[in-house]
């Protein structure tokens, strides 16, 4: 598997966190529930290069994206139409909107190809600031794994509030009976990806490391560290400069 090279960072990073990596780089370019291996390598590339496309920097100086026409600078491995989702919801996050989503979902995506992909996108976006914040080049991507999606849906994700299905957290069993901690407390985040259930156990395993373990969120006095409250302040802060739209 392959190791991030944390080398010019300049300060010791912790195992945890490589090994999450090392896991998070896998498992973005293996074969997912809906898209092949090539394909969400091929997402996660067009995350990155979302970060500094002409067109999605001067959308993102518009009143209304709207306004500005043109062609997004791409790898060319993925559709316009898809390749548009993921420059969107990597550079503007905040205009997304439930009449975008329903014309993105079914006419581009399934339901469940579109939460896939959110969820690539959004790992890259992770690792991606990680390495800027610690002054390292961005990591690696691996090769693509071969193979076919699993294609697997779980019967028990259910339409309700969401843009999505989901599974609730009384419903999680049979195949899915590992994805949810057991604790009282899952976050909603983590029920949002519930349609592509290794997309939510991906998550649990980012979280560990970067954050918290799920189990221990709710305890306001967990700490790393700093302690909770120097975290909480410094996850918002992130959150609002990522303009990030949960």
């Amino acid at each position: 598997m392959l190791v991030p090279d944390y080398s010019a960072a300049g300060i010791a990073v912790r195992q945890d966190l490589k090994d999450c990596h090392a896991l998070l780089l896998h498992h973005v370019t293996a074969p997912g529930t809906w898209w092949t291996g090539a394909e969400r390598r091929a997402i996660a590339e067009e995350s990155r290069l979302a970060t500094t496309c002409s067109l999605c920097r001067q959308r993102k100086d518009a009143l209304s994206l709207n306004a500005v026409q043109g062609k997004h600078d791409s790898t060319g491995e993925l559709p316009g139409d898809v390749v548009d989702v993921i420059h969107r919801i990597r550079t503007d996050p905040q205009r997304l909107s439930r009449d975008w989503f329903e014309r993105v979902v079914p006419e581009i995506l399934s339901d469940a190809h579109y939460v896939e992909l959110v969820g690539v996108v959004t790992m890259m976006a992770g690792m991606d600031n990680f390495a800027r914040a610690f002054g390292v080049a961005p990591f690696t991507l691996p090769a693509a794994k071969p193979g076919e999606p699993s294609r697997h849906r779980p019967a028990s994700a259910k339409p309700g509030t969401a843009w999505v299905p989901m599974i609730d957290v009384t419903d999680a069993d049979g195949p899915e009976a590992d994805m949810y901690p057991q604790a009282p407390f899952v976050p909603n985040i983590m029920r949002a990806m519930s349609l592509v259930p290794d997309q939510v156990r991906a998550l649990r395993r980012s979280s560990d490391a970067h954050y918290l373990p799920v189990q221990q969120i709710p305890d306001p006095t967990a700490r790393r560290t700093i302690d909770r409250m120097q975290m909480e302040l410094v996850a918002a802060r992130v959150s609002a400069l990522n303009e990030c739209f949960y």
